[in-house]
């Protein structure tokens, strides 16, 4: 019997989560959730977290295992959150490490900040496969969106994260520190392509392109046939130029900077101040550096 999958989405950052479990064991593992928060009030709230425990608590699964495919920009983790109310262990690839020093000296993060991943539980390493209870998860690394991605295979079906999308919108961006679009076409094109065709693909965002309703689910052969940049006969020149001239006309993610902050630090919020306050670190004008008082600098 394949374990069953249930998506949670989140029209705010357009992000979908998982919970997969074993119908016969109850073992269960939840893969990319989400803290919610409101940039605008700096405020994070539960709405997204108390929707996935009300899954886990109604049909009795026991979470063996917390899943982040990578650190992402664009939603903050609810995975230590989650940990407090299972149990439950967080794991992530790897090369988090690689992202955690990219990103110190961006945040001016302190001698305290480690930079060897203990913020997580458990470092995956590609081909591991880790045991949730009676499930097996096959560790992928797709490296290209980030250096650190990583995907999840679990019986017939696939968790690609930010790595390949629905075949009508793509693959995902590769402009961020540590991106390569090279990467990404053999992490697509090397990896999750030699997968079965009937293979099923759970993506990790759905942006609705034409204003079609939310899908998130396709399959490998589905994407090999369809996919608008990546298809099984796209050569790799042809997709890194693609992907490098669309991502150069991308803005960044409105919640850029909170969420790797957080999500590096394995989903904590900043410690409370002597006052109780808990202040994020956010660079300024990094992309076009200016003097004290807004000029461009020459």
């Amino acid at each position: 019997m394949q374990p069953t999958t249930t998506a949670f989405y989140d029209a705010n950052t357009s992000t979908v989560s998982y919970v997969v479990h074993d119908p016969a064991t109850r073992d269960a593992v939840i893969i990319d959730p989400v803290l919610d928060y409101d940039p605008l009030a700096s405020q994070t709230s539960t709405e997204s977290v108390d929707a996935i425990l009300r899954h886990v608590r109604s049909e009795g699964l026991r979470v063996r295992w917390l899943l982040e495919t990578h650190a992402h920009a664009d939603h903050l983790s609810a995975a230590r959150l989650l940990a407090q109310h299972l149990d439950a262990p967080i794991a992530i690839g790897e090369r988090i490490t690689e992202v955690q020093r990219t990103f110190k000296p961006v945040f001016g993060l302190g001698d305290e900040f480690a930079t060897d991943g203990r913020q997580f539980d458990r470092l995956l390493r590609d081909n591991e496969v880790l045991a949730a209870g009676s499930i097996a998860v096959e560790i992928l690394a797709t490296p290209g969106h980030t250096v650190a991605c990583v995907s999840f295979k679990i019986g017939d079906a696939v968790f690609t994260g930010d790595a390949l999308f629905m075949h009508d919108y793509g693959t995902g961006r590769c402009d961020f520190p540590g991106g390569d679009a090279d990467a990404l076409y053999s992490s697509i094109h090397e990896r999750l392509y030699r997968l079965p065709d009937d293979t099923r693909v759970f993506v990790g965002h759905d942006y609705q392109p034409g204003g079609r309703a939310t899908r998130w689910e396709t399959t490998i052969g589905e994407s090999k046939r369809r996919n608008v940049q990546l298809r099984a006969d796209t050569a790799r020149a042809d997709f890194v130029a693609l992907r490098r001239a669309r991502d150069a006309g991308l803005a960044s993610p409105r919640l850029l900077y909170p969420s790797v902050q957080i999500n590096i630090n394995g989903g904590r919020l900043p410690p409370a101040d002597p006052h109780g306050t808990r202040l994020l670190r956010l660079p300024i004008n990094r992309r076009s550096p200016t003097d004290d008082f807004g000029n461009p600098a020459r």
